[in-house]
């Protein structure tokens, strides 16, 4: 009768994931960051932040700071961003999240008292994964008649007196 626990197994919300890796209060890394399954940031990361796993997650508390881009499926955010947010299915905004760049997301939860100083873009797709820098080789394409030649060196124009 009272305290009966009926609860349905599609009940479950919150995306739950070992945290593996840790970036504790204090540390400070220059440079970007890639991780699967769990990140908890504490101190900052200058520098961006990417999930190679679907169902990472990325935790930044009232002390993490984050200047650049960041791309993940799941984050909550207590902490400072500066930079972009892509987050590719739920982002949670607690009430001492501040940030400073668009926001694009699938699932939101914001409390009151969070910040956001940019566009919300909602997004009904997952994002898709581009290849990293440098990873898609570019072939130079020799130009070799006269009216493609002209393209790539036009000649200089004169100023008449």
């Amino acid at each position: 009768m009272f305290g009966s626990d009926k609860r349905k197994n599609n009940d479950k919300i919150r995306v739950t994931t070992v945290i593996n890796t840790l970036i504790a209060e204090g540390t400070e890394i220059q440079g970007d960051v890639r991780f699967s399954g769990g990140l908890h940031l504490g101190g900052a990361v200058s520098g961006s932040i990417y999930a190679d796993d679907a169902n990472a997650i990325l935790t930044i508390s009232e002390t993490g700071r984050v200047d650049g881009e960041i791309r993940v499926s799941n984050a909550v955010v207590n902490g400072i961003v500066n930079g972009d947010m892509f987050v590719g299915e739920r982002l949670e905004l607690a009430s001492s999240a501040r940030i400073e760049g668009n926001v694009h997301y699938k699932v939101l939860e914001i409390a009151a008292g969070a910040q956001i100083n940019g566009k919300m873009l909602y997004q009904t797709e997952p994002l898709k994964r581009l290849s990293p820098p440098g990873s898609i080789p570019v072939q130079a394409v020799p130009m070799s008649d006269e009216k493609n030649q002209a393209k790539r060196h036009p000649k200089p124009v004169q100023a008449h007196p």
